[in-house]
């Protein structure tokens, strides 16, 4: 009966040990997986970081007008309409006023301001605020959207840079108007304090002439414009926030890692 007891402990010890030795924490088999996050969601944090660290917010241009912008220089960019070795986006922001600084050149690589000073708009548009906005030929009025900066010529108002609209019936007659940056001598200070706002062109974005040969030779040379208005019945096919995601994500991107989502 003893040697029954032994035999029968030793077994149990035996089964014991082989099942300490053979367990394994259950926790070890445990796989965790964090889901990337979508390049729509990158592409959102990266416009932040990218308005924040420009300085955009202090200068008076908004993230919203900015994020427009950035999104139509992505999508001009993949559609082969602008220079792939170019990072110049110059914004107007029509929906403020005239005595304000709403022209921004900002390089989008060296994220930083290039220059932030006075354009003009038409006359045909409104007086300090631009209102009304046209395609049409000899409406004296700004157009609205995209636009693609061409060659420099010399015209009536000296060196100048045409543009070419690239939003239909919005810009797209652009360069049949003569819409193009010129010099004026009614866009400074001086007319601001005499009339109360700047003066105002036959339609073109029209910049003080000490600073037209510093604008043209940084946008010329199809880089991206874009003159903002908040109006309801504006369409763009260049402001497909997805499509400029992927394409800011994607690598074409990759040679140039300063204006990738990454940054």
């Amino acid at each position: 009966m003893r040697k029954y007891i032994l035999g029968v402990a030793g077994l149990v010890v035996i089964l014991f040990a082989l099942t300490t030795i053979s367990w394994t924490p259950a926790t070890k088999n445990i796989k965790y997986s964090v889901s990337p996050a979508s390049p729509d969601t990158l592409y959102n944090a990266y416009i932040n970081r990218l308005y924040d660290t420009v300085g955009l917010a202090g200068s008076g241009l908004s993230i919203d007008v900015f994020e427009k912008a950035v999104t139509g220089f992505y999508n001009l960019k993949s559609s082969g309409k602008i220079a792939a070795d170019k990072s110049i986006l110059t914004i107007a922001d029509f929906n403020q006023s005239s005595t304000k600084k709403r022209l921004w050149i900002v390089d989008l690589d060296k994220k930083a301001i290039i220059l932030n000073t006075w354009v003009a708009h038409g006359r045909g548009s409104g007086d300090d605020k631009a209102t009304r906005f046209s395609n049409t030929s000899d409406s004296h009025q700004s157009s609205m959207g995209f636009y693609v900066t061409g060659e420099i010529y010399r015209g009536q108002h000296g060196r100048s840079l045409r543009l070419d609209g690239m939003d239909q019936g919005f810009n797209s007659n652009a360069r049949k108007r003569a819409i193009v940056v010129h010099g004026a001598e009614y866009v400074g200070q001086g007319t601001i304090n005499a009339l109360g706002r700047l003066g105002r062109s036959h339609g073109c974005p029209a910049v003080a002439p000490e600073l037209t040969d510093e604008i043209i030779n940084t946008i010329e040379g199809k880089t991206v414009m874009f003159i903002n208005v908040n109006d309801h019945k504006y369409t763009s096919k260049y402001l497909d926030h997805h499509m400029a995601a992927m394409f800011a994500s994607g690598p074409v991107q990759q040679s140039k890692p300063d204006t990738a989502l990454s940054i």
